[in-house]
């Protein structure tokens, strides 16, 4: 059974998200502002999913997000809808971003679609990926650029990861929201962009390794080493 924790201060919508999860059959744990979240995320309970609200009283949820050093994926929920607070959600660790109010149908196919792909991530594939200086190992879910190790979100790993796995090959932005995140779940416009342009800052040296293609999308150099 999944383990989720959500954070929500607004008690009706923290009691309406358990609600619909208990339903599904996930196991709820809630806080009420960020300062517990950090304490449940520090006691050693193992979590599959935070959902995170953003307008938290004390620590807020971008801090929060930036403080998860373990491999959870993180849906922001917040109503917090400007572009640029939905880049610098995700820039911040969040691996999906849903504005408030929020369609329950289309809240609940967030949370499976990103329970599929860390059960995929922790189901591992067995592979090893390495173009120059840069390796993804799937099963170990790691990312090094020589000796260094590049921490990840699990959107960006997922999203590296596919794109090592299609070397050499052009994959559109909606190819990769299909591989990535799930067919038929709706994401804004920017999403796979910001997450690339995040994974480059964090590749560091890396980065060159991650090619865009015009118009058409993102590819993984061929390896000529």
């Amino acid at each position: 059974m999944p383990s989720i924790l959500v954070v929500e201060d607004a008690a009706d919508i923290r009691e309406l998200m358990v609600l619909h999860l208990e339903r599904a059959a996930y196991k709820v744990v809630w806080a009420s502002n960020g300062e517990e979240a950090i304490k449940y995320l520090q006691s050693g309970q193992i979590f599959d999913l935070v959902i995170l609200d953003w307008m938290l009283p004390g620590l807020s949820g971008i801090e929060v997000c930036r403080q998860i050093q373990q491999k959870i994926p993180v849906l922001m929920a917040t109503a917090r809808a400007m572009p640029d607070d939905i880049v610098l959600g995700l820039e911040s660790g969040a691996d999906d971003y849903i504005t408030k109010p929020f369609d329950l149908a289309v809240f609940m196919a967030r949370v499976r679609a990103l329970l599929r792909r860390g059960e995929m991530l922790s189901q591992g594939s067995s592979r090893k990926y390495k173009v120059g200086q840069l390796v993804v190992d799937v099963d170990a879910h790691l990312v090094k650029c020589g000796e260094n190790e590049v921490r990840t979100t699990t959107y960006e790993f997922k999203l590296l990861a596919t794109l090592m796995a299609n070397q050499g090959k052009v994959l559109s932005r909606e190819a990769l929201i299909e591989q990535v995140q799930g067919e038929g779940v709706i994401v804004i416009d920017r999403a796979i962009d910001t997450h690339i342009f995040g994974l480059r800052k964090k590749l560091g040296l890396c980065a060159d390794v991650v090619e865009t293609i015009r118009g058409v999308g993102y590819r993984i150099k061929a390896d000529n080493g």
